[in-house]
């Protein structure tokens, strides 16, 4: 893995797709044994948690369903403090398990305002996974059960992550070098 480019911004190499892989079929392991017989409904943040969704989802040995839902409080490479919701949530939560699939937790604001509005729906249990956390980031109380990797408080790209739109097909993550 060599530095790439994106936009006018150097990234040097930091995850790689292998170990995001292997981190996966983890956290799909214990998911399985975790909801087995309870068909949870998965909810993924779009844009960023596709892949994830996607390779998560495909390693789960339990029935599940997905949907999907966006919501942005990103501009560049900081938070805009805004969280906006653009495609809503079309399922009913009444009674269902339900896990919140993120790419990144950065300062936790998003799901911080998100969930609360999940709660209301009566769900009979709230989880969320994560790829990636940044503890040193995170300004409100959001602790995913599933968290993939947690990483220092450092902008990155790659498998599902952008930078002001580019990046996202990168197969590993980089950091801002």
């Amino acid at each position: 893995m060599d530095a790439i480019q994106v936009h006018d911004k150097t990234f040097v190499p930091y995850i790689s797709a292998a170990d995001i892989a292997e981190k996966i079929k983890e956290i799909a392991s214990q998911i399985s044994k975790d909801y087995e017989g309870k068909r949870p409904l998965f909810i993924a943040v779009l844009n960023g948690s596709f892949i994830f969704a996607s390779d998560l989802f495909r390693r789960l040995n339990i029935d599940a369903e997905i949907s999907f839902i966006k919501l942005a409080s990103y501009k560049g490479t900081t938070s805009t403090g805004n969280v906006i919701t653009a495609i809503g949530l079309e399922e009913s939560l009444h009674q269902r398990h339900v896990i919140l699939l993120e790419d990144i937790i950065d300062t936790g604001k998003t799901l911080h305002e998100f969930l609360p509005q999940l709660q209301h729906q009566g769900p009979a249990s709230i989880e969320v996974a994560a790829l990636l956390t940044k503890p040193d980031a995170l300004k409100f109380p959001v602790h995913p059960k599933y968290s993939g990797f947690e990483i220092p408080n450092k902008f990155v790209v790659g498998y599902g992550l952008d930078y002001d739109g580019l990046g996202r097909n990168i197969p590993g993550i980089y950091q801002l070098g």
